[in-house]
């Protein structure tokens, strides 16, 4: 039997971006999120607060308004200059950035490589990375009612694509290689949920998001479904945070293409025979703080962002050897990068 190894490694080279999964979609309703994309939609938090500032009915820079009971609000629309906010019509974000993540799903070996961005609205139709992939919300409710006030709850529902590269190589583990490696998955589905606003500040806002999807390629011919809460806010008018939960259930095809290891894999491996079972796969925290590097989110231009997660294998993806013997359930992501919007 091999034993596990209680070092850490970290390698080098281009990396899969699981995280993305969560935070740029959904910030940019919120999100995200989180997020849950890996590195890409980290940046959404300032145009979501940019969004907000610009159908707000008073200026968000004046301490007294957040304060002001409803009937001392000022008349509907933006006031001078945040009209003017890019945020307001159509707008794109594209950036680059890096982080640290493991290897595979359970791995205790680190991979550190960059990861880009993108994500926007275009004609009320908003759109972004998710992970390595992509996701359109097609419902086109925008921040203000017909009356010109701003809108406390709104709805996300569209069609979302990622692709899956775990194990497909640089696994950094000798012993989980000689099992072989995977193929890259397709997976095709949705996103949904709703996003409530003006919590405990007028531009704060909670999100409850499921996304679902399958597998097209053969890789797995599985399914994923990963439910998420977010909570942003703006700390200024520059600087923003986002924190989500999310977790993650896998079905029986999923579960024994990366947690299952069969006679064959066994007599190469050296790791017992397992037979894993479809259930919650992992449940975790994803920490989202940026800045514009203006000191204004309104005007766009260039931003910084830092994260971090922390998730923990559950079930049958923990009690593989896989993990519980190769690997860790304690997986970690650190990462940051810069962006810039237009």
């Amino acid at each position: 039997m091999a034993l596990r190894r209680n070092r850490m490694k970290i390698n080098n080279g281009p990396m899969a971006m699981p995280w993305g999964r969560y935070y740029m979609g959904r910030m940019a309703h919120i999100t995200i999120k989180l997020a849950a994309a890996f590195l890409c939609g980290i940046v959404a938090a300032p145009t979501a607060f940019a969004q907000d500032e610009a159908s707000r009915p008073y200026p968000a820079n004046n301490p007294s308004d957040a304060a002001s009971p409803p009937q001392q609000a000022r008349p509907a629309g933006p006031p001078p200059g945040v009209a003017d906010s890019i945020f307001a019509g159509d707008w794109v974000t594209i950036g680059i950035g890096g982080g640290v993540r493991p290897s595979y799903d359970g791995s205790d070996n680190y991979n550190f490589g960059p990861a880009p961005l993108i994500q926007g609205s275009i004609d009320g139709f908003d759109f972004g990375a998710r992970g390595p992939g992509l996701f359109v919300d097609i419902i086109r409710d925008g921040a203000r009612d017909a009356r010109g006030q701003q809108k406390k709850v709104q709805f996300v529902f569209g069609p979302q694509v990622q692709l899956r590269f775990d194990r497909t190589g640089r696994i950094g583990d000798d012993v989980v290689a000689l099992l072989g490696e995977r193929e890259t998955a397709v997976e095709l589905g949705f996103t949904s949920g709703v996003v409530i606003k003006e919590l405990a500040n007028p531009v704060d806002s909670l999100s409850f998001t499921l996304d679902a999807g399958w597998d097209v390629a053969g890789a797995h011919n599985g399914r994923v479904l990963r439910g998420s809460i977010g909570y942003a806010t703006p700390l200024s008018r520059a600087a923003f945070a986002n924190l989500s939960l999310s977790a993650t259930h896998v079905d029986d095809n999923y579960a024994d293409s990366y947690y299952s290891i069969d006679a064959a894999g066994s007599a190469a491996s050296g790791l017992s025979v397992f037979d894993a079972d479809s259930g919650f796969s992992s449940a975790g925290a994803f920490l989202v703080l940026g800045y514009d590097l203006s000191g204004n989110a309104l005007d766009g231009g260039f931003s910084l962002f830092g994260l971090s997660s922390y998730s923990r294998q559950l079930g049958d993806a923990k009690r593989t050897p896989i993990t519980s013997v190769r690997g860790d359930a304690n997986q970690w992501f650190v990462g940051g990068g810069v962006a810039y919007s237009f």
